[in-house]
């Protein structure tokens, strides 16, 4: 059976998924089969894999940090929120139910088989598991049947890294909080705490690792700096959303409440010169060069709330100016005549869309869940420059959408996907812009009158691979590898 390392934090966007995915990275280069794990993920940013089942995109990034194919044996619980107290409950790949947080509370413990099939199914097959935790361990009202935290610790019987955030200040409390709140055998289980985003000059910080090691005897396994790597991040509070910078070709996202999948939008943020803004209010908006809808849990209540604070109107007067306007999964939907919810999915009734597109939208019980792949067809518009060119991505979604006018693109199925009307476009393909963006980003171009030149494009897989030993090269001169391999018994 593999040995296992699980990473845990002191509170959510600590730094948890990124410390797991460059231990994996480093794993790998040291010649193991490193495999992520999470045994419960909350997140909207989902993936689907080769056999058509869901899982949080985290583990998928950690599984191409560590060479690996994903599978859903690598977060068999996958929670995604539908309301503030309610979410979307998917079990091995596949929806299970929709709970109340109240129920799943009492629910989840029978779970644990499930997670542990998942677990040692990659225990038999891996050299070292990466486990990570979610939030932190410390949240006492919750400990109880804990599956996550040091509930997941025990069951995988392995010890673990702490993970504590100095960006946001007042880490050693973070940390000896944290730790002071364990009961005896989970303090046990921390071999080493980490402090993470650091800025500035570790001398100064090294008189407080010694006293901090002194209070709590549990050795300082690092402190790593704060990184500018390029990888695809899943947690809400990704920095990403945070930027307002206005490049010569400006894209803006219209970040919805309940938001999902927005790492499709990452490829654009590689060419020197072009913005990717999102945007929550019509202040904000400005004047971009194309505007995309993107996808979200929730169709319905997000059109209502773009509708309500003058998204909609402000996005139908940049259409009616010639603006590109890019509708993805949900905000495709949107661009609609009409969202009919007849079973009930998303709270019943029918929804006038944008009208932007002559398309009909029925939601359907059953989820869409499948990769595809396929070439842009007879694009019109600014965008026309796009077709021939290839894609592939995967489709997530509950809705069924009858299109009445020309479809944008042929699949390798024999199908087709998504329309165009003028400058409007739409497609239900989660990916779809990672090959064709440097053809975009000319279109938008040339519809400007700006002269890039040969636009300098790596591609995806290459990037990754570039981000990903970047990583690693920072991680592991950042570490201390003897204390966590001592700490797995593998030296």
């Amino acid at each position: 059976m593999a040995k296992a390392i699980m990473i845990q934090g002191t509170m959510s966007n600590a730094g948890k998924s990124i410390i797991a995915a460059a231990l994996c990275r480093i794993f790998k280069q040291d010649g193991y089969k490193a495999a992520p794990f999470k045994s419960q993920n909350m997140a909207l940013n989902s993936y689907i894999t080769d056999e058509g089942l869901e899982m949080g995109r985290a583990q998928v990034v950690q599984a191409e940090a560590a060479g690996i194919k994903s599978s859903v044996l690598m977060n068999p619980i996958l929670l995604k929120p539908t309301s503030n107290v309610g979410s979307q409950v998917i079990v091995n790949g596949e929806i299970r139910a929709n709970m109340s947080a109240a129920d799943y509370f009492k629910y989840k413990t029978e779970l644990i088989p499930e997670i542990m099939r998942a677990y040692n199914s990659l225990a038999e097959e891996y050299d070292i598991i990466v486990i990570e935790g979610a939030g932190s361990p410390a949240e006492i009202n919750l400990k109880e049947n804990d599956i996550v935290n040091m509930g997941m610790a025990k069951l995988a019987d392995c010890p673990v890294l702490l993970v504590g955030d100095i960006d946001r200040g007042g880490v050693f409390a973070q940390l000896y909080g944290t730790i002071e709140l364990l009961e005896p055998d989970e303090r046990a289980r921390i071999k080493g705490t980490l402090i993470n985003k650091f800025r500035g000059d570790v001398k100064i910080l090294e008189p407080g690792l010694k006293m901090f090691e002194s209070l709590t005897g549990i050795k300082v396994a690092g402190v790593v700096p704060y990184m500018d790597i390029d990888i695809d991040d899943e947690d809400s509070l990704s920095e990403r959303f945070k930027n307002r910078r206005i490049g010569a070709i400006d894209i803006a996202v219209i970040r919805f409440p309940r938001i999902s999948n927005f790492t499709d939008f990452n490829v654009f943020e590689r060419f020197d010169g072009v913005s990717v803004r999102y945007v929550s209010n019509v202040s904000e908006l400005k004047n971009p060069d194309m505007i995309i809808l993107p996808g979200t849990k929730n169709t319905i209540d997000d059109l209502k709330w773009m509708r309500s604070n003058g998204l909609e109107a402000a996005v139908l007067k940049a259409a009616e100016s010639g603006k590109v306007i890019f509708g993805i999964c949900g905000g495709y939907q949107m661009l609609g005549e009409e969202i009919a919810d007849l079973s009930g999915v998303e709270g019943g009734g029918r929804i006038r869309g944008l009208g932007l597109l002559q398309m009909l939208t029925v939601f359907e019980e059953e989820k869409k869940r499948t990769r595809v792949d396929g070439v842009f067809n007879n694009v019109s518009g600014t965008l026309k420059g796009i077709s021939g060119t290839e894609f592939s991505g995967y489709e997530i979604h509950m809705g069924k959408s009858e299109c009445l006018g020309g479809v944008m693109t042929r699949l390798s199925n024999g199908g087709s996907d998504g329309m165009c009307s003028h400058n409007v476009y739409g497609s239900y393909i989660h990916g779809i812009f990672d090959k064709c963006a440097a053809e975009l980003v000319r279109c938008l171009c040339e519809k400007k009158g700006i002269d890039m030149g040969d636009i300098e494009f790596i591609g995806m897989e290459e990037h990754k691979e570039r981000e990903y030993d970047k990583l690693a090269d920072i991680v592991r001169s950042s570490l201390d590898m003897d204390l966590i391999y001592e700490a797995m018994k593998l030296k």
